[in-house]
């Protein structure tokens, strides 16, 4: 038999949630008011019960979203929180920390937790990280393929969590700082500002390119995964996930019976073919262009459109005259009063310009031809003087769809309804008895208190007994096995099978509402909080105390061998080589190691299973790696100590807490580089409580903020797919992204393919180097993208003249910002207000 996959859905809150009840759903995710990835939308925790009590008793599973970074001073909090999910009842946390992952095991250790996206999990190796730290399920990056995914599946049983449908962020999930980077606020943190919807110039060597009407190349298409369903059943897949908690309740409940309609028709062994209108009923409700993506292989020159940020719906036609009163189109679709329609300019305008667009007020036939139709607007809201011949038409809104959509939360019954197994047991002298069951693992026995009585004529037979005890309209059940077991004289009124049939149900919703098993918490040890408790434990594991050094020493990272030529020349501690070409990597090496310099290799940051090559080769270097994939840090832990290279953790293993940076460390890191939402005092913090010896702070970078699988040089310097035909213009050329304010970005791709985007402006510690120093902080690393090996000696002697005494954190900024256009403390500013707590309601 197929194993038939949950279903997840989305709610923001109410009228989502009980769409996704009413449409099939056979799990629902959201957030609460903190500690979530969407911070706009989310219950408050005293809501829990009635929430969970309604999911349950309809067969639903509850899962929250605690897929946030938590910081130190936020641990109590993280704990009250984790005491109140548990009790309540939830199914599971999905969690992002690692440092949370420990804290739920310590207060509730049997509620369940899934691994979020946020996690980046792109390996079977990825998973095993996440298993070691109490996740039963992880979320697979929204990258992978299906080949990817089949390989993950064949070499772990965990269990696997798939996005099949919504929006896609063009990073990795886990690895964007650009709301960082330019607004203050974090999307490890709840507070994505959404940079990656907004138009920008691509800059190929100095030159603006012309995109044409590509202006938005940060933006991609919306999953679309409905053809894909039979395969992901096949594979075992444990959850197939709908994105979407920004969404409306219309969204929710087409999108969750849609579906709910491909993932039954596969277990059931059919091919499930969408018709055209459910296709076109789903770009109708929101979408910014559907496709399977990823899900199908990299084809960089689809995934991203770039003709707009936002909502299209479904493409009506072309506009082929502007009247004065009215727009002549030829249309694909039948159009109605009232339809919200946008008319594209993109091909001509610029994006920070409005479009046209509003809500018809008349359609009327043009002629003899069907397709051809005029449209009037209202004249105070859609200016027509700004409509032109060959601008693309697009149906924003289909108020009959939402019409439609809405009797999903409208009902007064239930539209979807679960299987109830009925049996019962019919013989004279005997009481009549029933026995319920769901699809759960509930199971319920009623039974009357009067004996039965010879029928007069014929017994209550098979049909009359189905007839009566299948009557469940008005309740969340249809009837599903049944068996009737008579000795065929006994006769039972209807009555009474009424009677029971309906006891039986309520006692069944009441057992679906009982709190679970695993909503238990263990007690707090005296007045010690089990932050207290736990803090103490892993830091007393989390590795030898290292030697407290008085000097300070720098490490440099390079990415070409102009800056590695000149890094060479000023004797730092260590050089990391982070080079686009891996195997260029080797003769760098031995330059490094025979100048008397402790080598260092960057690891990508994500790792897909075809891609184990690339450990292996790291491994054949022979240096110490800076680790920055959580599935290759499981991975190299696992070796056996005389041949695992020295280790050191990157910012993209996202540790910003102490129990999640012991984690990192007790798998054999040296030292770790903090996660970038750390501000100055956080990271000093940190180090206070870790030990300096065990953190390497970045001093001068410009701070990483997409890191893409989209690759903007195959998009848009070739006309190749993928790596293999797009002819690498990565190595030709040097490339930036612009953004609205003229502020250049560079770009670079890694050995994946794989792009990060980096800040304009430097991020700098300058004005943090005193606190740095006194807190004992004593490796420093400087950080270089496109320098010249100038800038790179400029920016290292100043370091160095700075932690000589000889000129100020000033002066030192000051030296830093003639390396480049322009300095910023970009995360490392600290707020006056960063301690400020949210309030748990």
């Amino acid at each position: 038999m197929i194993q038939r996959p949950e279903l997840m859905s989305p709610a923001g809150h109410w009228p989502q949630l009980q769409a996704a009840i009413e449409a099939g759903a056979d799990a629902v995710y959201f957030g609460l008011n903190h500690f979530s990835a969407r911070a706009k939308v989310g219950f408050e925790l005293s809501e829990l019960p009635e929430i969970l009590l309604t999911l349950h008793r309809r067969g639903v599973k509850g899962f929250v979203t605690f897929n946030t970074l938590v910081f130190e001073h936020e641990l109590e909090l993280a704990e009250e929180a984790i005491v109140g999910l548990a009790e309540a009842g939830v199914d599971a946390l999905i969690v992002q920390d690692l440092g949370v992952a420990r804290l739920v095991r310590e207060v509730a250790p049997k509620l369940p937790i899934h691994g979020s996206t946020q996690m980046s999990i792109t390996s079977a190796e990825g998973a095993e990280l996440a298993r070691q730290f109490g996740c039963s399920r992880v979320v697979l990056g929204r990258e992978l393929s299906l080949k990817d995914i089949r390989k993950i599946r064949e070499q772990t049983d965990l269990e696997l969590e798939v996005f099949v449908h919504g929006a896609l962020c063009v990073s990795y999930s886990g690895q964007c700082f650009s709301s960082e980077a330019w607004g203050g606020r974090s999307a490890n943190r709840g507070q994505c500002a959404q940079a990656c919807r907004l138009s920008y110039d691509l800059v190929v060597d100095g030159d603006r390119r012309d995109l044409g009407a590509a202006r938005y190349l940060l933006s991609p298409g919306d999953l679309y995964g409905l053809e894909q369903i039979p395969e992901l059943v096949e594979l075992g897949i444990a959850c197939l996930k709908i994105e979407g908690r920004y969404k409306e309740s219309e969204y929710v409940a087409l999108t969750t019976s849609a579906y709910r309609q491909a993932i039954d028709a596969a277990c059931r062994g059919e091919r499930f073919q969408p018709p055209s209108d459910l296709r076109q009923d789903l770009e109708q409700i929101y979408s910014r262009g559907l496709g399977p993506w990823f899900l199908s292989g990299i084809n960089h020159q689809a995934v991203v459109q770039g003709r707009a940020p936002r909502h299209r719906g479904v493409l009506v036609g072309k506009v082929i005259e502007v009247g004065p009163d009215g727009v002549l189109i030829e249309s694909r679709v039948a159009l109605r009063r009232g339809d919200g329609l946008v008319f594209d300019a993109a091909d001509r305008r610029s994006p920070e310009l409005p479009e046209q667009g509003g809500f018809l007020f008349d359609v009327r036939p043009a002629g003899n031809d069907p397709a051809r139709v005029w449209l009037a607007f209202d004249r105070e809201r859609v200016n027509l003087r700004e409509i032109a011949n060959g601008d693309l038409v697009w149906r924003t809104h289909d108020p009959q769809l939402v019409k439609r959509l809405k009797t999903f939360n409208e009902s007064p019954d239930p539209t979807y309804t679960r299987p109830v197994n009925v049996r019962g047991w019919a013989k004279v002298g005997a009481a009549l008895r029933l026995e319920l069951s769901d699809e759960s693992g509930h199971q319920i026995v009623v039974s009357d208190i009067q004996m039965l009585e010879p029928a007069k004529s014929q017994g209550t037979g098979l049909e009359q007994a189905r007839q009566q005890l299948g009557r469940l309209g008005g309740t969340p059940f249809h009837l599903g096995e049944f068996t009737w077991e008579t000795d065929g004289t006994a006769f039972v009124p209807a009555s009474l099978l009424n009677r029971l049939r309906r006891e039986a149900i309520e006692k069944l919703l009441e057992a679906r509402g009982a709190l679970p098993a695993h909503a238990r918490v263990n007690p707090a040890a005296g007045t010690e909080s089990r932050v207290t408790r736990l803090r103490h434990d892993v830091l007393a594991k989390s590795g030898p105390e290292a030697t407290h050094r008085a000097e300070t020493r720098l490490h440099l990272l390079v990415r070409n061998d102009e800056q590695l030529g000149a890094a060479i020349g000023l004797k730092p501690a260590s050089i990391t080589l982070d080079y686009l070409e891996l195997y260029g990597l080797r003769p760098a090496v031995e330059r490094v190691r025979a100048a008397g310099i402790e080598p260092r290799v960057a690891s990508p940051r994500m790792l897909k299973p075809a891609e184990q090559k690339v450990v292996r080769f790291l491994l054949s270097l022979e240096c110490p790696i800076l680790v920055r994939s959580g599935g290759l840090l499981y991975e190299l832990s696992r070796l056996e100590p005389a041949v695992r290279p020295e280790l050191y953790g990157d910012f993209s293993l996202n540790a910003t807490n102490t129990l999640a940076a012991a984690a990192l460390l007790e798998l054999g890191l040296r030292r770790l580089t903090p996660g970038y939402d750390l501000n100055a005092q956080q990271l000093v913090e940190l180090a206070r409580d870790l030990g300096p010896e065990r953190i390497e702070a970045v001093i001068y970078q410009h701070l990483p903020i997409f890191h893409t699988e989209h690759c903007l040089f195959c998009r848009f310097l070739s006309s190749g797919t993928d790596s293999s035909n797009c002819g690498h213009p990565c190595e030709k050329h040097r490339v930036a992204v612009r953004d609205a304010e003229g502020r250049e970005h560079p770009l670079l791709a890694d050995v994946g393919c794989r792009n990060t985007m980096f800040n304009s402006e430097m991020q700098t510690a300058a004005a943090h180097m005193e606190l740095f120093l006194r807190s004992g902080l004593r490796d420093l690393r400087l950080e270089f993208v496109h320098q010249t090996g100038a800038e790179l000696e400029l920016a290292v002697r100043a370091t160095g003249s700075f932690l000589a005494g000889q000129i100020s954190a000033s002066e030192l900024e000051g030296q830093y910002r003639r390396t480049g256009p322009g300095t910023t403390q970009g995360s490392l500013f600290v707020p006056k207000d960063f301690r400020q707590l949210v309030q748990l309601k």
